[in-house]
C-alpha cells in the first residue's frame, strides 16, 4: 500500500519546516520546536502534522541532507573536472557535517546510532564515484579508496563548535591535497607557470 501523495501546499510546509530546523542547528544545538515553527512561517499544528516529535524533524534534516550530498557527486562531475569536482563536494561534506554534529547531539543515542548507519554506505559510494573518477583522469592517487577518505573525514568532528569556522576547510584542504597524485599535482604547477 502506497503512501498518499501530499498536497503541494503541504510539502511545502514540509520543506520550509526542515529549512527552518537546518538553520536554527547551524546557529545552535538547542532546538525548539516552537522557534522552528515561527521560522517556518507555520502552526504549531502543521509542525507536530509533519513531525510528531523533535527526533522525527531532526532525523528528516539529517536524511534531507544525506540525500543532497549523495546526489551531488554526479551532478559535479558533469559540471566540473574530477579534482575539482571532489572539492566541492568535499566543501558540502564541511556543511553536512556541522549540521550533522547538530543533530547528533540533539539526539538520543539509538535514534543518531541508526541514522548514521543508513547513511554511511550512500555516503561512501557517492565518494568512492568521485574517487574512481579522478583516479580515470589520472588526477588522483590510486591508492585510497572511500573509507579510507571518509575515515580521515571524520576527525573532524572532534573539532570544537568555536573552532570549526577556522579549521574544518583548512583541515580538508589538505586531505584533498593528499588524495591528488603527486605527478598531477606538478603538471598542474608547471602549467599555471607558463
Amino acid at each position: 500500500m502506497s503512501t498518499p501523495a501530499r498536497r503541494p501546499d503541504a510539502e511545502r510546509n514540509r520543506t520550509r519546516i526542515v529549512e527552518a530546523a537546518r538553520a536554527a542547528l547551524a546557529e545552535s544545538r538547542h532546538v525548539h520546536l516552537n522557534e522552528i515553527a515561527k521560522r517556518a512561517g507555520v502552526g504549531q499544528g502543521t509542525l507536530y502534522r509533519n513531525f510528531p516529535n523533535r527526533e522525527a524533524l531532526l532525523a528528516e534534516v539529517y536524511r534531507r541532507d544525506v540525500e543532497e550530498l549523495v546526489t551531488a557527486s554526479s551532478a559535479l562531475l558533469a559540471d566540473h573536472e574530477p579534482v575539482e569536482a571532489l572539492r566541492r563536494w568535499l566543501d558540502r561534506v564541511i556543511d553536512y557535517a556541522e549540521i550533522k554534529h547538530g543533530v547528533l547531539a540533539a539526539l538520543e543515542p539509538a535514534a543518531w546510532q541508526d541514522l548514521v548507519a543508513h547513511s554511511q554506505n550512500p555516503i561512501e559510494g557517492a565518494l568512492g564515484h568521485l574517487l574512481d573518477a579522478g583516479k580515470a583522469a589520472g588526477s588522483i592517487r590510486t591508492d585510497v579508496d572511500a573509507h579510507g577518505v571518509l575515515l580521515l573525514i571524520a576527525y573532524l568532528s572532534r573539532l570544537d563548535r568555536h573552532e570549526w569556522e577556522s579549521k574544518a576547510r583548512p583541515l580538508m584542504n589538505v586531505i584533498l591535497d593528499g588524495l591528488r597524485r603527486r605527478d598531477a599535482v606538478v603538471r598542474e604547477g608547471a602549467g599555471r607557470g607558463s
